[in-house]
């Protein structure tokens, strides 16, 4: 169905920039210290649009607006639905740790915040080149301003500025091979450019080595955002030197908006190059899976320890797009895709868990990022202790957890292609796993079994108390009945691919 007018499509975006500008206006009139106007009307929008979108989704439409730029269809609208509640629960777990940096002296932490959900929101629903290149540039410029809104922290600005060296460079990847793959097919549209590809029309006239090269960038310039080996250098300098509040944000909701660009170039644009990018990302997977988590065992800074693992767990998702097409076959997409889908979920929902407790140990003059910071919690707290084992246990994959769930599915989709290559890949990845649980289980230990070396009181309001409690809840819950989000995933993606 084509809606030629496209605000059906584009109401999310229009909607998210309008309060945006409306909050950024209303704060200049905030003087309190938590910015409680400027916190609520945050909140207020979040969870508009997340029911709005979840309804979109549910509906299960698909519209191609403004000449087929922009799409809504259920992928789309529930990996925004999901970016928007990691986004209401990233700045409730912040607010307090943001409060006490002087971050909340402006409600820019608010407003940045907003319109880097908005270049997700543009990433995910771009069905050409330009407008998915516009929602990345959106995203990544507030992303920057974010990581440096500590002005007076060393740390974060040399973090900023490694962030925005790299990010040019990979956005320069990226530009340079979509203008490369644009030469080769003469258009912008991704299911013109699967036309084409398809068609062979792109292969004539020596065409074929200027798709594969500008296949090359592109698939670089994807991997620097998802934080894959080698183009991972950003990824643990970001995350120990940005306000945690920062770091949750680079690590929770974007990597949907990463995913979902992923999947819209390769699947949707690319498709009949999938034989050239799954071998590419074939080798980005296993890098990422031994690099990671071997760095990862070596790293005492609990913040540092969560990026290596962060990469090691992007080489399990690109796992789930190696194993969409065998042999020209597509028939496994659906399930491939679905289960990458899920596993990306999954691990945003462990990841708001993990920073959660993070922010909440954190109080004023002292980070809590090192793991003998967590030394003895469960004698301080039982519960945050436990939310803490919970998603350690499921980063590490330990059944009946959701990690476990999502690592499985997986490496069913893997085995479900038959190929010898794949099943040793899925091997190799089970390996790589049981490497990774050592340092998983050493938070548990430390948590458990140590002495504690803080003895200063938590402090947590009831929104917090109450949202991590739920957040630890659903790692175990989505871990026994998976079903339901993982058919709700299934559904989206073989929505798209019919």
């Amino acid at each position: 169905m084509i809606d030629s007018l496209g605000w059906y499509a584009a109401f999310p975006e229009i909607l998210l920039l309008v309060m945006a500008c409306v909050i950024a206006l209303v704060d200049l009139g905030v003087k309190t210290p938590m910015r409680g106007a400027t916190h609520l009307l945050t909140m207020l929008t979040l969870a508009v649009l997340a029911v709005v979108l979840g309804i979109y989704a549910s509906s299960g439409a698909t519209v191609l607006a403004f000449g087929g730029m922009v799409v809504s269809d259920p992928m789309g609208n529930w990996l925004k639905c999901f970016a928007t509640i990691a986004l209401m629960a990233t700045l409730v777990y912040g607010r307090q740790y943001a409060s006490q940096r002087d971050m909340l002296r402006g409600g820019e932490l608010f407003t940045l915040s907003l319109f880097a959900l908005l270049g997700m929101y543009v990433m995910i629903s771009g069905h050409n080149f330009l407008v998915i290149y516009l929602g990345l540039e959106l995203l990544t410029l507030s992303s920057y301003a974010l990581v440096a809104l500590r002005r007076d922290d060393l740390k974060a600005t040399e973090a900023a500025m490694k962030y925005f060296v790299l990010g040019a460079l990979a956005s320069g990847f990226l530009l340079y091979g979509l203008s490369l793959v644009y030469g080769a097919t003469g258009s912008l549209n991704l299911a013109e450019v699967m036309r084409a590809i398809a068609g062979g029309e792109a292969t004539l006239k020596g065409s074929k080595q200027v798709l594969i090269l500008g296949l090359v960038f592109v698939v670089s310039g994807l991997a620097f955002k998802l934080g894959a080996v080698p183009f991972h250098m950003w990824v643990p300098d970001v995350y120990e030197g940005a306000p945690t509040v920062v770091a949750l944000l680079v690590g929770g909701a974007t990597k949907l908006a990463a995913f979902a660009i992923v999947i819209r170039l390769l699947v949707e644009g690319l498709m009949p190059l999938a034989f050239d990018w799954q071998q590419m990302l074939a080798v980005l997977a296993v890098l990422s899976l031994l690099v990671g988590n071997l760095a990862a065992i070596a790293q005492t800074n609990l913040k540092r320890m969560l990026a290596f693992s962060t990469i090691s767990h992007m080489g399990f998702l690109l796992l789930g797009l190696l194993a969409g097409v065998v042999q020209g076959d597509s028939a496994n997409a659906a399930n491939a895709y679905g289960s990458s889908m899920f596993y990306v979920v999954t691990y945003v929902l462990t990841t708001l868990g993990t920073f959660g407790v993070i922010l909440l140990l954190s109080r004023d003059g002292f980070e809590s990022d090192n793991i003998v910071d967590l030394a003895g919690l469960n004698q301080r707290s039982p519960l945050y202790a436990a939310v803490m084992a919970v998603c350690m246990f499921s980063l590490a994959g330990v059944p009946p957890l959701v990690g476990f769930y999502a690592k499985l599915a997986v490496l069913q989709a893997l085995l479900a292609s038959s190929q010898p290559v794949y099943i040793g890949l899925a091997v190799f990845a089970v390996l790589m796993s049981l490497v990774g649980a050592f340092y998983y289980l050493r938070v548990v230990k430390v948590m458990y079994f140590d002495a504690p070396t803080q003895t200063a009181a938590i402090e947590a309001g009831f929104d917090v108390r109450s949202l991590l409690s739920v957040n630890g809840a659903l790692v175990l819950v989505l871990g026994i009945v998976p079903g339901g989000l993982m058919t709700l995933c299934a559904q989206a993606i073989a929505s798209l691919m019919a």
